[in-house]
C-alpha cells in the first residue's frame, strides 16, 4: 500500500529528518515505501488540507480529464487546474495525457491509498 505522510515542519527539522532517512536508506534499514511531504509554511499546508477532497475525488471518481472532474464536482475548471497544479508540484498528483475522442486530455491520477498526518512534527 502506497502511503503519504503529511507534516508541517520548520526547514531545519525537515532537513534533519531527510538526513536521518537518507542515512537509514544507505544502511538498508528503511522498510517499505515511504513518501512524506513536510510543508514549511502554513499557507501551503492549509491549502493542502482545504483541498484534500479533490484528492479523494480523483482517487474514487477516476475522471478521464480535469474537465470531467470539474463537471463531476460542479467546480470551475480554471480553479481546479490551479489546485491540481499545486498538488502536482508536490508530487501528490500526476497529470497524464490521454487520448479521448481524438483529443488529448489531462488525466489527474492519485497513486496513494492512504494519507496520514504527522502532528508531532511541528
Amino acid at each position: 500500500m502506497k502511503k503519504l505522510i503529511v507534516s508541517f515542519k520548520s526547514p531545519s527539522k525537515a532537513l534533519g529528518a531527510f538526513n536521518k532517512a537518507y542515512k537509514e536508506a544507505k544502511k538498508g534499514k528503511l522498510k517499505g515505501q515511504h513518501y512524506e511531504i513536510a510543508f514549511d509554511n502554513k499557507k501551503d499546508y492549509g491549502k493542502f488540507v482545504k483541498n484534500i477532497d479533490i484528492l479523494i475525488s480523483i482517487k474514487h471518481l477516476n475522471p478521464d480529464s480535469v474537465y470531467d472532474l470539474a463537471k463531476m464536482l460542479n467546480k470551475d475548471q480554471s480553479n481546479l487546474n490551479k489546485i491540481i497544479s499545486f498538488f502536482e508540484s508536490y508530487g501528490i498528483v500526476q497529470v497524464k495525457e490521454a487520448k479521448i475522442n481524438n483529443r488529448i486530455a489531462k488525466k489527474p491520477v492519485v497513486d496513494y491509498k492512504k494519507i496520514e498526518f504527522d502532528l508531532e512534527a511541528a
